[in-house]
């Protein structure tokens, strides 16, 4: 299922019903699991690890070194992505960085839509959307089932937390905490994500705990360290304020406020 115009270093490591599309590139030191579809024109460079049941479309740069000035080109630096991604045309993600942990690494489950750059020593966790033209800067933490809106610009070093969701074209420069919507640039939050939450399964009784923690944070007036304490309460009754308290507590950039 290799095309005869593709070219396959011999030290890449093939796993089995992997369709590779004519003139792609991969080269040494790239492991592609079993059941993956390359499409044509894609380029993978290594070291990169790539689990089951991925697909990856034309003209898309896979594991190609950070665009790092301070990268030499003789650290150790690579790109580990899990299972089931649908990685579209003209993406590019990078390998990391040894200042930055060494290594890129996306989760499973992911849609990454075309022309989504992903840069060096970035975390993506399960079940994220990336739009058209996402652009993720270096040492960005993405947690889980994330939506990024088209356009949306990610500073590098921010944390953006689980179930959030950017607006189009928004730019954000500090941390999102997670279950929040935020638009704008700079990015502002503007409520709970109470769509995404309902989808994933959270009660009703969770999301109205999770409305007056935000109320609490955004709206009360607080700084950070006295609206924090003030959240003690409703942390001793849901797992989900205890996390968001959590990520806001330990934010080191500052959240988006």
């Amino acid at each position: 299922m290799i095309d005869k115009h593709a070219v396959v270093d011999p030290e890449a490591v093939i796993g089995n019903n992997v369709s590779i599309g004519p003139y792609s590139v991969i080269g040494s030191d790239v492991v592609i699991g079993d059941d993956n579809w390359i499409g044509s024109h894609v380029v993978i460079k290594g070291p990169t690890k790539i689990g089951r049941s991925n697909r990856i479309y034309q003209f898309s740069s896979i594991g190609d070194d950070p665009q790092d000035k301070k990268y030499s080109g003789n650290e150790q630096s690579t790109l580990e992505i899990g299972d089931g991604n649908l990685i579209r045309e003209y993406c590019s993600i990078n390998r990391g960085t040894e200042e930055g942990g060494g290594k890129t690494v996306i989760g499973s489950d992911n849609w990454i839509m075309a022309y989504v750059h992903i840069a060096h020593d970035c975390i993506v966790g399960d079940g994220a959307v990336f739009a058209n033209n996402t652009t993720l800067a270096g040492h960005v933490c993405i947690d889980d089932y994330v939506i990024l809106g088209g356009f949306t610009g990610v500073h590098q070093f921010c944390h953006i937390g689980k179930h959030c969701f950017t607006a189009i074209s928004s730019v954000v420069v500090k941390d999102i905490p997670p279950f929040l919507m935020v638009a704008g640039n700079t990015a502002k939050p503007s409520g709970l994500n109470r769509e995404g939450l309902k989808r994933h399964g959270f009660t009703a009784e969770t999301i109205d705990l999770l409305r007056k923690a935000y109320k609490i944070i955004y709206r009360s007036g607080l700084t950070k360290n006295v609206a924090i304490e003030a959240l003690e309460e409703l942390k001793s009754q849901s797992e989900a304020v205890r996390e968001f308290s959590n990520f806001i507590e330990k934010s080191t950039r500052g959240i988006t406020r």
